[in-house]
């Protein structure tokens, strides 16, 4: 009898054991300011991105996925499945200045909130987060560990991400010193000698570039756990600036673009090749992606890995980068900090071998809240309640009913985020947008299969189609936050 009950336990250990290892792993990858056609897959063709483009053949490309405006309301959404309307954090909120011996972070998500960590967690997944965190700076309630992930490595305050060259980098939430001397990004601090003479352009290079270091930090998370699920956000800086870039990945662009020194003029440090240091910047980013797909491959783990990528917002036009050069937002109007389709639509690739047809591409209405609830229905767990968030796991597999969006929405704030300046609807192919300002409003409506670079305000034409979006207006947003006193909402990060 003892016998029997001793191999129905080695039996039930066994089983759990396989169905733990059934569980795909998930590996996210967020690009920082990336434009919609930024790579080769989505039409690029200065820029190369080899590895994310078989990502692409070998996967499922999005032609209507969005992100939100700026990095922490992205990040905000991504991590509680909830849109702007709903969440907390609403816009790159600053608690602190720049000084490099002090880090408040931006606005940070609340204690005991429900994430994709906690959620994950939950389903027996280990879990990681390499690059920017920008949702709660040290000893906030928005620390990593404190919302469900298990190991973070990198930048708790996004404003320290602007340099490629920190004094330091977070260890969970351990200070770890790099051996690099602290320069500020901003103009006032930066001395140019001759702006006539590129040689004097005392463009800083420390002794360990973050991105690389951040790389090593995920690729050893990925060896010592390959033999139990796992999910791992990739959220590099690149190509946000500061210009940035170790020689070696500078060199195949360097003299190819005709590139004129970036003086500075609005910030962030010069740059002699600003144009190859971007494209740089971004195959850079690509190559690490490379190196991760191969560490799955080599492990086996590539057949049970669903991997996604996507960026944090749209391309940016300062600190010297020119992503109109590349055409990176192609014909899309606004940029980085809007809430037209610059500013808010991105690239979308998902792959996972024998589960994702390779080489599809979908037209589904998706936005980043989306994520929470596709990766944990790739988890297994299938409803998860008070969410804004909608599983597009039968897209990805092509199979049962998928579940759509009645709207997507965004909002856009002023000041100290003591007024609603923009808000814009997507509903089908139409786009709305309401713009308050001046003692005046406004409203906008676009066809965007008709009108993708939103220049044909047709508002007047469809009285039905505003009284509709004036509706999600009033009811898409809870005012959660009576007063906002967390500084200028800024869009530089």
């Amino acid at each position: 009898m003892r016998k029997f009950i001793l191999v129905l336990l080695c039996y039930g250990l066994a089983a759990e054991a396989v169905i733990a290892q059934q569980k795909p792993n998930i590996i996210f990858i967020l690009a920082d300011d990336l434009g919609y056609y930024s790579l080769g897959a989505f039409g690029q063709k200065l820029i190369k991105t080899p590895n994310l483009d078989k990502l692409a053949a070998n996967g499922m490309t999005f032609t209507n996925f969005y992100s939100n405006q700026m990095c922490s309301p992205s990040r905000g959404s991504l991590l509680t499945g909830m849109h702007q309307g709903h969440g907390l954090i609403r816009g790159n909120h600053e608690l602190g200045g720049y000084a490099d011996s002090l880090e408040y972070g931006q606005m940070p998500l609340q204690a005991n909130m429900q994430t994709m960590g906690t959620e994950l967690q939950k389903a027996g997944y280990v879990t990681a987060v390499t690059g920017k965190w920008g949702v709660g700076g040290p000893n906030s309630t928005g620390v990593p560990n404190l919302q469900g992930i298990d190991f973070f490595y990198g930048y708790l305050d996004q404003k320290q991400a602007q340099n490629y060259y920190p004094t330091h980098l977070w260890r969970n939430e351990v200070r770890e010193p790099l051996p690099n001397t602290y320069v500020s990004v901003h103009p006032k601090n930066i001395k140019i000698n001759d702006p006539n003479d590129p040689g004097s352009y005392a463009v800083y290079k420390g002794k360990v570039y973050s991105a690389d270091t951040i790389h090593r930090e995920t690729l050893k998370f990925i060896e010592a756990h390959k033999d139990k699920p796992f999910f791992l956000e990739m959220a590099y800086t690149l190509p946000h600036m500061a210009l940035q870039v170790p020689d070696r990945a500078l060199a195949q662009y360097k003299g190819k673009f005709d590139d004129k020194p970036y003086l500075a003029e609005k910030g962030y440090i010069p740059n002699q090749y600003p144009r190859a240091t971007y494209a740089a910047m971004i195959s850079l980013l690509d190559s690490y992606v490379g190196e991760v797909v191969a560490l799955l491959k080599k492990h086996g783990l590539d057949k049970n890995t669903l991997i996604v990528f996507t960026g944090d917002n749209g391309a940016a036009k300062v600190g010297g980068c020119d992503p109109d050069y590349f055409g990176c937002s192609g014909t899309l109007r606004g940029r980085k900090g809007t809430i037209y389709e610059g500013g808010i639509k991105e690239p979308f690739i998902a792959c996972w071998p024998g589960v994702i047809k390779p080489g599809t591409t979908s037209g589904h209405l998706s936005a980043i809240w989306d994520l929470m609830p596709t990766f944990l229905d790739a988890a297994g767990v299938k409803h998860v309640k008070g969410i804004d968030g909608v599983s597009f796991l039968p897209t990805l597999k092509q199979q049962g009913a998928q579940q759509q969006h009645e709207f997507l929405y965004w909002e856009r704030h002023g000041k100290n985020g003591k007024s609603m300046h923009e808000q814009a609807v997507r509903f089908g192919d139409w786009k709305a947008l309401k713009i308050t300002g001046n003692n005046q409003v406004k409203i906008e409506l676009y066809n965007l299969k008709q009108d993708m670079s939103e220049k044909n305000n047709v508002a007047k034409q469809h009285p039905d189609l505003v009284r509709k979006a004036e509706a999600c207006f009033q009811t898409r947003r809870l005012a959660v936050i009576p007063e906002w006193n967390f500084g200028e909402p800024t869009e530089d990060n």
